[in-house]
């Protein structure tokens, strides 16, 4: 059981540096509370560029940000189920 413990714990930290990295490539989303008053979630909703977002550099960035979360969760949990 220690020898599994040792591999998640390594495989955490690559997760996380992983995630460290993709999170500093991306893109800030700099709308803030402006966008919000003028009204500008709702018309950039239905736009083609709102629904192809998963298919740029920085879609791409965010499916793979929320699959390492995942793995980052799972991880963590089952860590610490073991101990």
């Amino acid at each position: 059981m220690e020898v599994v413990a040792t591999i998640l714990k390594i495989l955490l930290v690559l997760v996380c540096i992983a995630m460290i990295v993709l999170v500093m490539m991306q893109e800030g989303n700099e709308n803030g509370l402006s966008s919000s008053i003028a009204g500008g979630a709702g018309a950039s909703e239905n736009s083609f560029a709102a629904r192809n977002s998963g298919r740029t550099k920085e879609g791409q960035l965010k499916k793979y940000t929320r699959i390492l979360l995942a793995a980052f969760m799972v991880i963590a949990l089952v860590l610490n189920i073991i101990a």
